[in-house]
């Protein structure tokens, strides 16, 4: 087995970007909000994070709980927010740079420096961000494979979501890395046999060295 033929797979939202509740400074200068008004934290303090701990719960998916937190802030502003790409677009200026997780940004370039195959596994990527985003989005061009679950609308955890981007890389499973944030898509990786790292946002450089260690790196 050799490095050309071995694969990181990448989910997107909060793995390869910085997550919105690490963001909160950002996006309250860009609305033009007081400091401290977002008080949701996510995984980083879920006891705080009612919401958060429903969609763990699997009592709603991470797009409903996306889509209240996305209306709630547009209310914020006396707007009604009808979707995630113009929360994420207004929050952050649309600037690229700012979303990109700087391990992300190293973890990629080494994989991709060592001839590793690239691929992103999304359930939302274009639904949150916008298509222009993506296409301007840092080191995009690097990505053999984009799977993204806005155009086939097969979603992780579903089986067929990670055997098509199997397909796509023409690799075996074997020699591929599987990473993301949520425990849901790990179990639905764990379970058509892919390997993987449970992607943890409070520790992302441990993470990606995890992944990359898997694929000989």
């Amino acid at each position: 087995m050799t490095e050309a033929r071995r694969a990181l797979i990448l989910d997107f939202g909060g793995v390869v970007t910085r997550t919105l509740f690490e963001t909160h400074d950002i996006t309250e200068r860009a609305l033009g909000l007081p400091a401290g008004t977002l008080t949701w934290r996510g995984p980083f303090d879920p006891a705080s994070d009612p919401l958060w701990q429903s969609m763990q719960a699997r009592e709603i998916t991470e797009r409903d709980y996306w889509m209240m937190r996305t209306r709630e802030v547009g209310a914020l502003l006396g707007e009604d927010w009808t979707d995630m790409k113009t929360f994420v677009q207004r929050a952050r200026g649309a600037d690229p740079e700012l979303v990109l997780r700087p391990e992300a940004r190293d973890a990629i370039l080494k994989a991709s420096e060592a001839g590793l195959k690239l691929a992103i596994l999304s359930n939302e990527l274009d639904l949150f961000y916008g298509e222009s985003f993506r296409r301007r989005f840092p080191l995009i061009d690097l990505f053999d494979v984009i799977v993204d679950a806005t155009y086939t609308k097969i979603l992780k955890p579903d089986p067929r979501a990670y055997e098509q981007v199997l397909a796509e890389l023409a690799l075996s499973r074997a020699d591929c890395v599987f990473v993301d944030d949520q425990k849901k898509n790990i179990e639905g990786a764990a379970a058509v046999g892919l390997p993987h790292v449970h992607f943890d946002v409070t520790r992302p450089a441990e993470s990606y060295a995890q992944a990359l260690n898997m694929l000989g790196l």
